[in-house]
């Protein structure tokens, strides 16, 4: 293995386009609006030309702290050695006095267990993205898919039809009515979520880039809103990116209302037929608990995923690099304060 790695900073419109949304150069245009800086590299690891998005904050404007969202990638081939080299890399390519580089390691847990603790990484308190999800390979006939459904689920989707739940893909002039929807589903779920121009943003992004032609290079995904109405009745909104491959199901509502008409199932249907069509061979649900377990909070989150035919992955999670120990550990503990608050004491209501 190399004993070293070389990071070369190149623009951002220069990351090669791929299937991870979140480390492509839209998500990096994205996240600097939204206050963090971009910083794209290019470097060579065992023969292979490798591309990574960090993005950086400052704490209080003064301590920068670097995030790595969903990357990089576990192959088996050196891991461990990749990112103790890139680690090290990092701390010379990123601004002066960086607490820690957390990395959103995408890799099977399972099969690589100790990995991340034998490249000197630390687990974060937190993570940040999903590390457990369902994807579903959506290359099969339609008449696959829905024979790969629990029998249930198949009923469901068959039901909202006969039902007159009408589904159709939604302007994004109507994110106000879905997010109405999902401050619903947020104070029924006890979840945190940002304001409206969180999800606007991406929106208006991609239209720009659209009319541009993709300003200053940057691609962008085929992101869409999904309403799920009955005679005129917003009841559920999904919002999905077709990216590369991989089409991902990112953020999800529904009202209080005649939920007895299975809007959620005929939503998540019609997109995956629209994912297939447009060259996408995976689905991505993006977020589920990390077990089949009955008694944990989210165990009909789980449930509904799994069952429409996926299979589930187990991602490393968050793990940190760490460069600045003393305020590194004063960061954890008001980090883990503030999980403990938001996915804890807030949802025992």
């Amino acid at each position: 293995m190399a004993d070293s790695l070389r990071l070369n900073p190149i623009p951002l419109a220069e990351l090669k386009r791929g299937d991870n949304l979140l480390q492509s150069r839209f998500w990096g245009a994205f996240k600097e609006k939204a206050g963090w800086t971009p910083f794209p590299f290019r470097y060579d690891w065992n023969g292979r030309t490798l591309y990574l998005l960090v993005l950086v904050r400052r704490l209080g404007r003064v301590l920068p702290i670097a995030y790595v969202p969903f990357g990089p990638e576990l192959t088996g081939d050196g891991d461990g050695d990749h990112l103790r080299l890139l680690g090290e890399a990092l701390l010379t390519e990123l601004p002066l006095g960086t607490l820690f580089v957390r990395f959103d390691l995408r890799g099977d847990r399972e099969e690589f267990p100790g990995m991340p603790k034998e490249a000197g990484l630390a687990k974060a308190s937190s993570d940040i993205q999903p590390p457990d999800s369902v994807i579903l390979d959506i290359t099969r006939p339609e008449e696959e898919l829905l024979a790969g459904m629990h029998k249930k689920w198949r009923y469901n989707i068959g039901l909202a039809e006969k039902k007159g739940v009408l589904v159709e893909e939604a302007s994004p002039e109507r994110l106000s009515d879905w997010y109405e929807l999902y401050r619903i589903t947020g104070e029924r779920d006890r979840i945190a979520l940002h304001p409206q121009s969180y999800y606007r943003s991406q929106f208006d992004l991609c239209r720009d880039l659209a009319l541009t032609g993709g300003k200053a290079g940057v691609d962008y995904p085929d992101l869409r809103l999904w309403t799920a109405s009955f005679e005129g009745e917003l009841l559920a909104g999904i919002i999905t990116s077709f990216y590369g491959n991989r089409a991902t199901y990112l953020y999800g509502a529904s009202s209080n209302s005649k939920r007895n008409l299975m809007p959620s199932y005929a939503l998540q249907w019609k997109a995956m037929a629209a994912a297939k069509e447009a060259g996408c061979g995976e689905y991505d649900f993006f977020g589920i608990p990390p077990k089949d377990d009955p008694d944990h909070p989210m165990h009909g989150l789980y449930k509904f995923k799994v069952n429409f035919g996926g299979i589930p992955v187990h991602y490393h999670g968050c793990w940190d690099r760490v460069y600045g120990r003393l305020f590194y550990y004063l960061y954890r503990g008001a980090e883990s304060l503030r999980f403990w608050y938001y996915k804890v004491f807030k949802k025992r209501g």
